[in-house]
């Protein structure tokens, strides 16, 4: 398969790059600053431009998706729409156009976390947006057939506990290449409306 991979650069999406490669697939890597190709996908001119450049396509995935962390008292409105925008609306926006871009039987894998489910101090912006990721794959899921969307669900990966790791506290990490495992399941597999949680 011919697979665009948003966020291909990071510690996750190296893990993803890596699994599919090793599967056999041909993955185009997407970052903001470097990859195969570049864009922002927080903006839906970029989006245009990046599947005018990337062309026919079997699947997107998505392993990126920035967030603010504050606690909800310090949070403030911009701080919200950056969240949205960078999680949640990036992703959404990736669907809608790329319904015309990917193979009929092709699919898409967005990325939601564990803070859906089990929130934290100073998450509050980030639990909203993996919500809305995850009640967006259901929905699209019953418009998009024959093309399938799922999610990925992850906890902290033991990668990047050097950067997050104070924010998940208790939270036991799993390796960036066992999520990885979820990306292929979805790619590969049948299901669609599916959050894979990886824990």
């Amino acid at each position: 398969m011919r697979i665009l991979l948003v966020g291909a650069g990071g510690t996750l999406g190296s893990a993803v790059h890596k699994a599919l490669t090793e599967c056999g697939h041909e993955v185009i890597g997407v970052g903001r600053t470097g990859g195969d190709l570049v864009a922002d996908v927080s903006d839906p001119a970029a989006v245009s431009r990046l599947y005018a450049q990337a062309g026919p396509l079997d699947a997107v995935a998505v392993a990126a998706g920035d967030a603010v962390f504050r606690p909800l008292s310090e949070l403030t409105a911009d701080d919200f729409a950056a969240t949205f925008r960078g999680k949640a609306l990036s992703q959404l926006e990736l669907v809608r156009q790329g319904a015309a871009h990917v193979a009929p039987t092709g699919s898409f894998t967005l990325i939601s976390g564990v803070l859906t489910e089990e929130p934290i101090v100073a998450g509050a912006a980030a639990s909203a947006a993996n919500g809305a990721v995850e009640a967006f794959v259901r929905a699209a899921a019953i418009e998009l057939p024959p093309q399938r969307i799922n999610a990925v669900s992850p906890t902290v990966t033991e990668e990047s506990l050097p950067a997050y790791g104070p924010f998940f506290v208790g939270m036991e990490p799993v390796p960036a290449a066992r999520v990885a495992t979820a990306y292929v399941r979805s790619v590969e597999g049948a299901q669609t409306g599916e959050v894979y949680r990886v824990r």
